[in-house]
């Protein structure tokens, strides 16, 4: 399945072909929509609900040590089923918000292709900078990703950020549906120009341009 999935689901195996990269936003990523079984999904929303939880609780100290001495037994049966990260569930289930990983703020893709790509993201507590505000670095990782998704989309090849400049031009909002819109400017051999705006209806929270660079066959 292609990573805006609009085609069929890939063969999911665990092996690599010889001019597979160790990084990189993928067009070829060992992507499903079942990996991590049916409930896989209200996982990750479970795991986004604590990161929530835990960014707004002030706990007592007994329920910190309660709480340690709960997150020392899930984290240890999360322990005994780690994965390499081409394989894990998160990152490569499409059928997710954020293809299901919990590092980025969760969006939603509306339309992708090689012109740009359609989105929206909400940002919540655990995003929280301050004044119930995004903080900056959380938007910043929002354009990083969308603006990888439309590099690869654009040339089928594997890129990587050379520069992220972004622009704060008002506040951006938690607990709110924003769309964010990207597009490409130009491509240049390997370098392909990127810009994308993040909205609250007709208000224009941040803007974003960048450049990525498309990986040469085996470059990391």
């Amino acid at each position: 399945m292609s990573i805006d999935g609009t085609s069929e689901s890939a063969p999911v195996t665990g092996e690599r072909t010889e001019d597979a990269h160790e990084g990189g936003f993928r067009t070829d990523m060992m992507i499903s929509v079942d990996r991590g079984g049916p409930r896989y999904g209200e996982f990750i929303e479970k795991v986004r609900e604590f990161m929530d939880r835990a960014r707004a609780a002030f706990p007592s100290e007994e329920l910190v040590d309660e709480l340690i001495d709960e997150l020392t037994v899930v984290n240890a049966k999360l322990a005994a089923v780690e994965i390499n990260e081409w394989e894990s569930p998160s990152g490569t289930r499409i059928d997710l918000p954020a293809r299901g990983n919990i590092t980025l703020p969760p969006y939603l893709v509306d339309k992708a292709g090689d012109d740009g790509v359609q989105a929206r993201v909400t940002f919540t507590r655990f995003h929280l900078g301050g004044n119930n505000a995004a903080h900056g670095g959380f938007i910043c990782t929002a354009f990083d990703d969308l603006l990888g998704m439309t590099s690869a989309l654009a040339t089928g090849k594997v890129t990587r950020t050379a520069y992220l400049t972004v622009n704060y031009r008002s506040i951006t909002p938690l607990n709110t549906e924003l769309t964010v819109s990207t597009s490409i400017v130009r491509l240049e051999g390997r370098k392909i120009f990127v810009a994308a705006t993040m909205k609250d209806g007709e208000r224009l929270c941040a803007e974003a341009d960048g450049l990525f660079i498309a990986l040469n066959p085996g470059q990391p």
